[in-house]
């Protein structure tokens, strides 16, 4: 039981809906197909972008049925267990690994507050009791609570402890973990807001989970090629190609939710799937959705 080191553009796959909480088959197969054609490395279903914990437990194990059959191990696909509880957690984990999925990723529970010791406890026992390697996951913003370079350092030792992925947007906190970790090449440093990529990957990390991908996986994997190869002149036009996205596309309306719907809004513009989120979001309206159709045009996604 050994994880792929995660080298590169995983996306973290948004979950195509038919209604709140309905799986669209048809439109994730779509995705997912695009996906492994653009050549990203490796797929996350049931993270932050995929909705996961406004989905149901039945949905989000059609997602991990569906999604290890279409993928069928072309690529690794990695699913989010977190959630409040320890049970389900641990159910959702061995949901994953009947179906053939090849890794998992674990955030701190997001309801009560705890201490790094209290953090440290829970995750040794909840780790021995799954069957497949975990991501760690460092999104203090969802969870409210902060993986310390000494805490993630003390995680590290446990086996089935096969990375980090930070989302905490502190380059001083990745840059500690990359000296931390630099001569362990079986275990991946990855970041979440894929606007950090180009600059984790020339710190020494290992990649970026990239939302965006979903739209259009070249951009994003072309921006890895370029920062691995320290092409300083592709890699500038090419992150501010990604920082045009990140600014425009997503910025549709000044509201909390504005990624999930703007990104949303735009797969289904690619024609990939529908753009139903589950509660409590609602798809764009029409001249929202006018609006996010421009920007795909400015930033070379769509054509005019």
């Amino acid at each position: 039981m050994k994880l792929p080191t995660l080298r590169g553009v995983t996306t973290a796959m948004i979950t195509p809906l038919l209604d709140p909480d309905t799986l669209d088959v048809s439109g994730l197969t779509k995705l997912i197909e695009n996906l492994i054609g653009g050549e990203v490395s490796g797929l996350l279903a049931l993270g932050t972008t995929g909705e996961a914990p406004s989905l149901s437990y039945e949905t989000r194990y059609e997602v991990v049925r569906h999604t290890c059959r279409i993928v069928a191990g072309r690529v690794p696909v990695i699913v989010g267990i977190t959630d409040t509880s320890f049970t389900e957690t641990r159910r959702l984990a061995c949901k994953v690994a009947d179906a053939g999925g090849d890794g998992l990723v674990l955030a701190m529970p997001y309801y009560f507050a705890a201490s790094q010791r209290e953090l440290i406890g829970y995750i040794q026992r909840l780790v021995a009791q799954l069957p497949l390697p975990v991501i760690l996951y460092n999104a203090p913003t969802n969870t409210h609570h902060v993986l310390s370079p000494e805490t993630l350092l003390r995680l590290s030792d446990l086996p089935k402890i096969a990375g980090i992925k930070d989302s905490g947007s502190n380059m001083i906190y990745f840059h500690e973990l990359v000296s931390m970790f630099h001569d362990r090449s079986d275990f991946s440093l990855l970041v979440g807001p894929e606007e950090l990529t180009a600059e984790a990957v020339l710190l020494g990390g290992h990649g970026g989970f990239c939302g965006g991908s979903n739209m259009d996986p070249k951009p994003y994997v072309d921006l890895y090629k370029a920062a691995m190869a320290r092409d300083l002149n592709a890699l500038g036009s090419l992150h501010s190609r990604i920082m045009q996205i990140s600014s425009t596309v997503y910025q549709t309306t000044s509201e909390p939710s504005s990624y999930l719907r703007s990104l949303k809004c735009a797969v289904s513009l690619k024609g990939l799937c529908r753009d139903v989120l589950a509660e409590p979001f609602e798809p764009l309206g029409p001249a929202e959705r006018e609006q996010v159709r421009k920007h795909m045009v400015a930033a070379g996604l769509l054509e005019p």
